[in-house]
């Protein structure tokens, strides 16, 4: 017979975290007793019950009833004390809210407990002095302004039906029922689907097996799913589509005209004055990017030179935020989609990124004084209502709702921290492509 010999199963320790804090704390039954013996006295004075008038019923039914509830809130209020007490005695900042468990064996007459809780990290901001940050530059000439309006009259094609084969960029309408292994799978049939030959919106083979096709015609073929597919009953499977075509259509774009102009919102057609208008909206959107680019690039600085922890009970709360955030925009956009499951755990890295940003900015903020003034506020708010027909309008609605105000004074907040390391970074200009700065890119 084998023997075998039990060996040592070796575990990782769980990871300290640097931010925690304990503290032991006592309070005295007395001083609860006391607590508890003030609060039914108090209680007493408009208590209700049937058979007496109110403030007459007897202590000993008070206490009957209001004890427990009495004596709970006077341990709670007692232990906050307490822990106040040692938190400004020992002038520290809490993260969060702080655990409290019990300790066994306590002395007599008191009871002890144990707080468990987070810290905020004490840093001083890094040097960003020697960093560089590329600043991208793009001006916009009549090449952009021709590559947008020709994205705006892709963005209005019509189709109309031909009788010929159908070639990349038509758009077929088409039934469709899939089988694997000779067995129709669920979500594999559909009935009048769109689908446009070589849009990428299909899996390659199907949309490849549509080239060439006419209306009326049936076709019969393989379709391989990729290894990574979504449905893992398909992922890497072969499967087999039968396709009737009902129609193929051709793109058709709208002529650059007054027609063109006004759908685009230029009440009198001018060709010339439309451009204007493409032009500087191009530029906004444009500038807006660039900005955006550098404030990303500021803030990866800020995190790289300041690598500090930060409390996990922050990170968790933000992330329980976010998630929320992202459910209820989930349901705005699709109803259908209200019962699915969003994980705070998903949204993880994101809160912690933000977390730690949040306390290098406050720090910054605090050390630099670089307070926002109103006039700061006031430039953000114009600049997001400029895009808008009627600005002053949208600049009264944002300052009549606080919590706009309040987002508005967080990006004028930020423009300053960005301001302030390009000011201390060092600086260098990097022209960027039209198409690599849209995303438009093939």
């Amino acid at each position: 017979m084998e023997t075998t010999q039990d060996t040592p199963v070796q575990t990782a320790a769980p990871p300290v975290n640097p931010l925690e804090r304990r503290l032991d704390m006592a309070v005295t039954l007395a001083e609860i007793e006391r607590e508890v013996e003030q609060q039914l006295k108090r209680i007493a004075k408009t208590a209700k019950m049937a058979g007496f008038r109110p403030g007459k019923v007897p202590m000993k039914l008070v206490e009957k009833m209001y004890a427990g509830e009495a004596r709970s809130e006077a341990l709670g209020a007692a232990i906050d004390k307490a822990f106040n007490e040692l938190v400004r005695a020992q002038n520290l900042r809490i993260a969060g809210q702080p655990r409290v468990e019990p300790k066994a064996g306590s002395e007599e007459g008191k009871l002890e407990f144990t707080a468990i809780f987070e810290v905020y990290p004490e840093f001083q901001i890094g040097d960003v002095t020697g960093k560089t940050i590329e600043k991208p530059v793009l001006t916009i000439t009549d090449v952009e302004v021709d590559q947008t309006i020709e994205v705006l009259r892709k963005q209005r094609t019509t189709y109309a039906e031909v009788d010929r084969a159908s070639v990349k960029g038509d758009r077929l309408i088409v039934d469709f029922t899939g089988r694997k292994n000779g067995e129709e799978f669920p979500g594999g049939k559909a009935t009048d689907y769109p689908v446009f030959v070589g849009g990428g919106m299909m899996l390659p083979d199907f949309e490849a097996a549509l080239e060439g096709v006419k209306s009326g015609e049936e076709k019969t073929f393989d379709v391989n799913f990729p290894e990574d597919y979504h449905a893992k009953d398909l992922a890497g499977q072969q499967v087999q589509f039968t396709v009737v075509v009902k129609k193929v259509e051709e793109p058709r774009l709208p002529e650059v005209d007054a027609d063109f102009a006004r759908a685009l919102g230029i009440k009198e057609g001018d060709v010339a004055k439309m451009r204007e208008e493409v032009k500087a909206n191009l530029e906004r959107e444009v500038a807006n990017r660039l900005k955006n680019r550098v404030k990303e690039q500021a803030m990866n600085l800020l995190l790289e030179t300041n690598p500090i922890d930060v409390p996990q009970s922050l990170v968790q709360a933000e992330a329980q935020q976010m998630a929320q955030r992202a459910l209820e925009d989930l349901k705005q956009r699709n109803p259908q989609m209200k019962d699915m499951p969003v994980e705070a755990s998903w949204f993880l890295d994101q809160a912690a990124r933000r977390v730690k940003l949040g306390l290098i900015i406050a720090e910054l903020v605090k050390s630099q004084d670089l307070h926002v003034k109103p006039e700061e506020v006031r430039a953000v708010v114009d600049e997001y209502a400029a895009t808008f027909e009627e600005p002053q309008e949208v600049v009264r609605w944002y300052y009549s709702k606080p919590e706009m105000l309040a987002h508005a004074e967080v990006l004028a907040m930020e423009n300053k921290v960005v301001d302030w390391v390009l000011a201390h970074a060092q600086v260098t200009e990097k022209p960027v492509a039209f198409d690599e700065l849209m995303g438009t890119q093939a």
